[in-house]
């Protein structure tokens, strides 16, 4: 072994991060996501980065309102630099065809407002905003039960009521929807994976949009 081993790291933090199919990496055939892809840069940049990917597919904010604090306590004790990585809404806004909304506005908003603020007075948070999806290609039905469909528009309201809920609590909260449902290129990205997941390339752009985001950028560059 080598005297220098271990070697020297800038920080050391422990990092959850919480979610959907997004936080998953759902359909990279790489299997990194943007998580992985993210945290792989920071090693890159002598950060010894920890990361606990605890999304889910398909996970409304009711379920993770329930799960995220306990299944963090366990991974983020009082002795590490833990933080927190929210990202999540795209289940709430999806219409389960023939039931409607599957968890109406004013209840994901409530539900994100009790996760943030238990979240931002417990460690150190961060919020991602949706991300939007193909509305070209049909929602890829993986599991038999109910059939699901997405509205960009309706993502951009849920978008656009979590960034109100962020400026409120004090949380930073980076706005992917707007510049991507606005760049042609990223329907393209999409419609490479599945259309409601990108495939690699497409993480890979989400992953350099959130290393260049300032309140990220804080965490190791101070």
């Amino acid at each position: 072994m080598s005297d220098t081993w271990p070697p020297a790291r800038r920080s050391f933090s422990r990092i959850c991060f919480l979610g959907d199919a997004f936080t998953v990496g759902a359909g990279d055939e790489t299997t990194l996501g943007w998580v992985g892809r993210l945290c792989a840069g920071e090693w890159a940049r002598g950060h010894d980065v920890t990361i606990y990917n605890l999304g889910i597919r398909g996970d409304p904010t009711t379920s993770l309102r329930r799960r995220w604090r306990a299944e963090c306590e366990l991974r983020l004790p009082a002795s590490a630099n833990g933080r927190l990585v929210f990202a999540f809404g795209g289940n709430d806004a999806k219409e389960v065809v023939g039931q409607g909304v599957a968890v109406p506005l004013d209840q994901s908003v409530a539900n994100a407002r009790a996760i943030m603020t238990e979240a931002v007075a417990w460690k150190p948070t961060l919020w991602i905003g949706l991300v939007p999806m193909s509305e070209t290609r049909p929602y890829p039905q993986l599991l038999a039960g109910p059939q699901f469909r997405f509205s960009n528009a309706r993502q951009a309201e849920y978008n656009a009521a979590y960034a109100a809920v962020a400026a409120e609590l004090g949380v930073p909260f980076l706005d992917l929807h707007t510049p991507l449902r606005a760049d042609a290129a990223w329907d393209r990205l999409t419609q490479a994976g599945d259309g409601s997941n990108p495939a690699a390339e497409g993480y890979g752009r989400l992953a350099d949009m959130v290393s260049s985001w300032p309140a990220w950028r804080r965490w190791f560059d101070q």
